[in-house]
This record gives C-alpha cells, sequence and structure tokens, in this order.
C-alpha cells in the first residue's frame, strides 16, 4: 500500500490536538491537553476563536454552521455528543448520549450523525434522539472520520501503539458495505477533516497538524 501525500505540516496552536473538522473556511481543532475548541484561519495559522468545552473534546463534525463534539466528561470519562455554537460557546441544554457510553470520532452526512467506536471497530449511524439506526463494521480500530460526498473516510489502525495506520474508505450504500484501504499513515494519526480538496489530521504526540492529498 502507497503512503499518503504529505502537503505541509504545522505546529498545533494548542498541545495534543485530537478532534477536527473543516466547515469551509475554517479549520477547527480540539485539544485533549486544553479542553478547549480552537477555530483556525488556515491561511494565516492562526487562532480566530476559542471556547472551553464541557469535558475532552475527542471527536468533532460540522452541522449546519455549529459543531458537534464528542466529550469526555466526569472522572469516568462519560462521552456525551454536545453543541458548539461558533462565536458563543458550548449550549448548557444540548447533550446526547453516545451508545454504550462509548465513542471517539464523529461525522455528519447531511441527514444524520456517525458515531465511531474505536476498539468495537463500528460506526453508528444515529438518529435526531440519539439512538442507533444502523451498524456499520469494519475490519479495524477506527481514529478519525469525516463523510464526503456520502462516503466514509476513516482513520484506521490494527496496532494502537505503532506508526501503522491507514487511509480507510467505506461505501455505506450497499447494503453490506464496500471497505478499501486507499493509502498507509506512518504515524499514529488522530481525526479526520476535509477542506473540499485534501485531507487534514492531528500528529497529536508531535503536536502538529497534517494536511495530505485525497489519494481517490
Amino acid at each position: 500500500m502507497r503512503d499518503i501525500h504529505e502537503l505541509k505540516r504545522l505546529i498545533s496552536p494548542a498541545p495534543k490536538p485530537q478532534s477536527l473538522v473543516c466547515d469551509g473556511p475554517n479549520l477547527w481543532m480540539g485539544s485533549r491537553q486544553t479542553g478547549r475548541i480552537y477555530q483556525i484561519n488556515p491561511a494565516t495559522w492562526t487562532v480566530v476563536w476559542e471556547t472551553a468545552a464541557p469535558g475532552t473534546p475527542w471527536g468533532m463534525t460540522a452541522v449546519n454552521g455549529e459543531l458537534r463534539v464528542i466529550c469526555g466528561e466526569t472522572a469516568e470519562d462519560n462521552r456525551i455528543i454536545r453543541r458548539c455554537l461558533p462565536g458563543h460557546g458550548f449550549d448548557a441544554k444540548f447533550g446526547l448520549p453516545c451508545p454504550d457510553d462509548t465513542g471517539s470520532q464523529l461525522g455528519y452526512d447531511g441527514h444524520r450523525l456517525h458515531v465511531s467506536q474505536w476498539y468495537p471497530k463500528k460506526v453508528l449511524v444515529l438518529g435526531n434522539e440519539g439512538q442507533v439506526e444502523r451498524t456499520i463494521h469494519v475490519p479495524h480500530g477506527i481514529c478519525g472520520q469525516v463523510i464526503v460526498g456520502g462516503i466514509i473516510y476513516l482513520i484506521t489502525t490494527d496496532a494502537e501503539e505503532t506508526n501503522e495506520y491507514c487511509l480507510t474508505r467505506v461505501d455505506p450504500r450497499p447494503e453490506t458495505p464496500k471497505i478499501d484501504d486507499l493509502a498507509r499513515i506512518s504515524f499514529p494519526a488522530r481525526a479526520l477533516a476535509f477542506d473540499g480538496k485534501n485531507f487534514w489530521t492531528n500528529h497529536r504526540e508531535a503536536n502538529q497538524i497534517v494536511s495530505f492529498v485525497r489519494p481517490d
């Protein structure tokens, strides 16, 4: 399998970048260390706005001009999907518990949220009330997710402590989804975002955010 073609590596505005999403002109990053969400201008690589999250921001996606963030809350790291309003902050009244209290990454297909579960190797398609409407099984652990044109792209691995990660494509349209590993990622990547042309991910332990070519 070929390696991804990296375009640039940039120093993260905050240490331990964990979650990541693009919403057009902005790149949003959630830091595992600071517990904050950062709005980044990719052209100038400056932070435009930031806010504290109600827990560790494990995963994040954009929903109609807003953000949905999987937060790990309390000493038990309970996983709850929260609503963040750019320029304002988190909505204290909104909270969807993750199924089985487990979830690490989020995607949105224009209609439904998709929660990925790393160790169970599943993508769960959620209804409006957070109920599971479909379960998609994948062959690897999942540590990044973004949906592009109805296709689910994942960062996956079979060995978390190594540098053996890959970009996996899941076509959910057939009854049995079509799954292909597209490219090797030679570092422990976290999260996946798409800016309309290229992918972005985090090299969390190096405190870097990486842009790379969409291989398909």
